[in-house]
């Protein structure tokens, strides 16, 4: 558990600055969503307990992307800071260090998918 746990932290300190050096000022017409959305949305994760390795990246790559819409929960400013990092390749970098993180997790609740 310990070496996850420092994999896991060496593997955010790589992906947080270069997602942060890319970042786009905030949005001012965002509109956040209220705490009490949050809680009535029904929950989409309900386990990191996946039958292969595949399909625990595919759930690491899905939290990656609802991540975002979380954060960003206006459509048209997510859809118009895209071409901000679609093109660039220290920000497809940074995600690829998201997606890599959130597998770590997802392969170690799986006990790295041994039996």
């Amino acid at each position: 558990m310990r070496k996850f746990l420092t994999m896991l932290a060496v593997s955010s300190a790589f992906a947080l600055p270069v997602a942060a050096q890319d970042a786009a000022p905030p949005a001012t017409d965002a509109v956040p969503m209220a705490p009490d959305a949050a809680a009535a949305a029904a929950p989409w994760l309900t386990s990191l307990i996946t039958e292969t390795p595949q399909a625990g990246f595919d759930l690491a790559v899905t939290m990656a992307r609802k991540a975002v819409t979380t954060t960003q929960t206006d459509k048209d400013t997510l859809h118009k800071l895209r071409p901000n990092y679609a093109h660039d390749p220290q920000s497809l970098i940074g995600v690829s260090g998201v997606a890599a993180t959130w597998f770590a997790t997802i392969a170690a609740a799986n006990d790295y998918w041994r039996q």
